[in-house]
């Protein structure tokens, strides 16, 4: 692996929010992109970035609904950008790229989950290619304004990763039936470990990645599974009402690991690692508790591959 996953003593923990763990930080002057900034932990990750003075960029598949969203915000600007398309994310890379400005900061964190069996492009599955492909596209796109800040990109992953590794021979469920989990586990693992390459890749230009689990936090990313499931799943009473769950955070305490990992000096010298309750996580032990991080999620080799495949499908590769 790229560095020792083995926790940093950042001091914070699974209750931390994003506003504490940016105390004392200034990030006036600064420029942020957070896809998915409008909604759920994304927009309190751009609320919490604009706080501490960045100006955030929120590209946005909804732009006059991340608009309304954002409003009163100081510092938000939102554009258009839909991660299923890659003329769209071309456009917005383009259009930034016209402004000149350098990126201090990406935050991949839109993303959707255990979706209906969708395809997009040229027949691919719609998780994979949404929550990784676009999100692959778009960095390589925005390169030559992330290297000169020296900037930190975080990719959000989650626990869903231990469902699925990459499945090499049929990604795309082509043979295989789909199955919306075993969909979501793989884009997370994919998105695990394109902060493993892209760090690889990065860091001698002083560009730093990391993969970010943000904890189980009830948002509109759980909007495709029907209520049944949710109740079923223990999430929601019967009438879609959430349960009192002690183990789901809050929004605020969902961005924190992102915001974290984006800004603290105690990453400083790191990266290509996994990160969960603002800390670098420890290995998952098969049988164990639903934590960690799996071997198959930080294997270079395999984020070698998929770097090469991503490259392949997208077109776009800003170390070619």
């Amino acid at each position: 692996m790229t560095t020792p996953q083995q926790p940093v003593g950042s001091g914070f923990g699974a209750h931390t929010t994003a506003d504490e763990v940016l105390a004392g930080i200034d990030l006036s002057g600064r420029t942020a992109l957070v896809t998915g900034g409008y909604s759920g932990i994304g927009i309190e990750t751009t609320r919490a970035l604009a706080r501490a003075g960045a100006h955030v960029v929120v590209p946005a598949r909804r732009p006059d609904s991340a608009r309304e969203q954002l409003a009163g915000i100081d510092g938000a600007e939102v554009d258009e950008l839909d991660l299923g398309d890659l003329d769209s994310v071309k456009a917005f890379a383009d259009r930034f790229l016209a402004t000149g400005r350098i990126l201090d900061v990406v935050v991949d964190s839109a993303g959707i989950m255990a979706t209906p069996e969708t395809r997009i492009g040229p027949g691919w599955e719609a998780q994979f290619a949404t929550n990784h492909l676009g999100h692959f596209a778009l960095v390589n796109r925005l390169w030559p304004m992330i290297v000169p800040g020296g900037a930190r990109v975080v990719s959000v992953s989650s626990t869903g990763h231990l469902r699925s590794g990459i499945r090499w021979d049929d990604i795309d469920f082509e043979t295989a039936d789909y199955d919306k989990w075993t969909a979501y586990g793989q884009a997370k693992s994919a998105n695990a470990l394109f902060a493993v390459q892209l760090d690889a890749l990065g860091k001698e230009s002083g560009v730093r990645a990391f993969a970010v689990h943000p904890g189980g936090i009830l948002t509109p990313l759980q909007r495709h599974l029907p209520l049944q499931e949710q109740v079923d799943l223990g999430w929601l009473n019967p009438d879609g009402t959430p349960k009192d769950l002690g183990g789901f955070k809050s929004t605020q305490q969902g961005a924190a690991t992102q915001t974290w990992a984006a800004t603290s000096p105690k990453l400083d010298g790191l990266g290509g690692v996994y990160l969960e309750d603002c800390d670098v996580a420890v290995p998952h032990v098969e049988g164990g508790p639903r934590s960690g991080v799996a071997a198959h999620a930080i294997d270079p080799q395999q984020a070698q591959r998929l770097w090469t495949l991503s490259a392949e499908r997208t077109g776009v590769n800003a170390f070619a």
